[in-house]
């Protein structure tokens, strides 16, 4: 078994090797991956080559959690380095002809080249960037003018500043669920005046099956922009299988959430997601008049994961002398972040309230 792995694994390296010369055939430049055309294409003398679509591409393999270490690939296909900014911690990979001098999820200068001596798993697929920065921009000054409390001047002046595309890691776990459970469901008897005078409860017992697919863990501990859960929602339909093109010309990080850390939060996710479903089923079924309590206990078998990389645009920008931050998902354009607020429109809209409720009041009263 274990050499079939390996045969496996080494005929996608060669594959993979054979596909990963970034420099232009026209004039050796390094070319680079363009999210408007979904194509490799060279600034300088406009060499521009199509990239398969996801009809073209084999589908991402689903890796069996258990046999993990064994199916694992280190190889990103190009050389790769790594540096770690000493201002937020955050580490960033990219290719080895690359500059950085600027940390990508900060903008702080005071980042430094680190040894990447750690066997750290390359990733398995990819989501690619469909937004570019130029309609990134557009998505956050659509979003700021949206924002109700945010000052006139802020929407007018204000722009995304050092907008940085960003290969984010994340994990997937698939899982066939299996839960039994015990419920404790009360149905109340009333009087002839519709008073609730007592409340029969009632025990059910049972087990509740149910596949999970695409559990999405974010694998990262060092990011420090608390916006990117937010939208880190992805078409996965739409996910390739890994090639160092795709990420050409941005960076990414590599997981500081390990498989075993990441399946122990997609478990607590799952079991949440698994208490929610069977609850809807049992009021749907039984009908009851109260829900008292639901004790659960699951099983997951047939576990496998996937490592991918999905895209994320962070920014900042500044009104009165303080930075706000924002992300906005590189596939559907999801915004989220922070805004300033006008004190003088909380206190009008507070004020209308106030006015509203009074005059309810007063007719009420009359």
């Amino acid at each position: 078994m274990a050499e079939n792995i390996d045969a496996e694994n080494k005929i996608v390296s060669e594959t993979t090797m054979d596909i990963t010369d970034k420099k232009c055939p026209n004039c050796a430049a390094t070319v680079e991956y363009d999210p408007a055309t979904l194509s490799m294409s060279c600034p300088f003398c406009g060499y521009s080559r199509k990239l398969p679509s996801p009809e073209e591409t084999k589908e991402v393999e689903e890796l069996d959690f258990e046999a993990a270490k064994l199916r694992q690939s280190l190889d990103w296909g190009t050389s790769k380095k790594s540096i770690v900014c000493k201002m937020c911690g955050g580490e960033a990979v990219y290719d080895e002809a690359m500059t950085a001098g600027n940390c990508p999820f900060c903008g702080s200068t005071s980042v430094m080249p680190v040894d990447q001596d750690e066997n750290i798993m390359a990733p398995g697929g990819v989501v690619p960037f469909e937004i570019t920065n130029q309609k990134a921009e557009e998505l956050f000054s659509r979003w700021l003018k949206g924002k109700l409390f945010a000052p006139n001047a802020a929407k007018q002046s204000c722009k995304a500043e050092n907008f940085c595309g960003l290969y984010l890691p994340y994990w997937t776990y698939d899982s066939q669920t299996t839960s039994s459970y015990v419920a404790k469901l009360g149905y109340e008897k009333k009087d002839s005046e519709g008073k609730v005078v007592s409340v029969d409860w009632r025990t059910y017992r049972g087990i509740y099956d149910e596949f999970i697919d695409d559990e999405v863990v974010y694998a990262s501990k060092k990011t420090k922009n608390p916006y990117i859960n937010a939208v880190s929602t992805f078409d996965f339909s739409k996910l390739r299988t890994y090639s160092p093109e795709f990420i050409a010309g941005f960076a990414a990080e590599r997981y500081t959430v390990g498989l075993d850390e990441g399946w122990e939060t997609a478990k607590k996710s799952i079991s949440a997601k698994l208490r929610s479903h069977l609850t809807n089923q049992l009021r749907q079924r039984y009908r009851p008049d109260r829900f008292g309590s639901l004790n659960m206990s699951t099983a997951f078998d047939k576990v496998t994961f996937k490592y991918i990389l999905a895209p994320i645009w962070i920014a900042n920008f500044k009104f009165n002398n303080k930075t706000y931050s924002l992300a906005v998902n590189g596939q559907t354009g999801k915004v989220s972040g922070s805004a300033p607020v006008s004190p003088i429109k909380v206190i009008i809209a507070i004020a209308i309230i106030i006015a509203i409720f009074a005059l309810c009041y007063y007719f009420m009263q009359g």
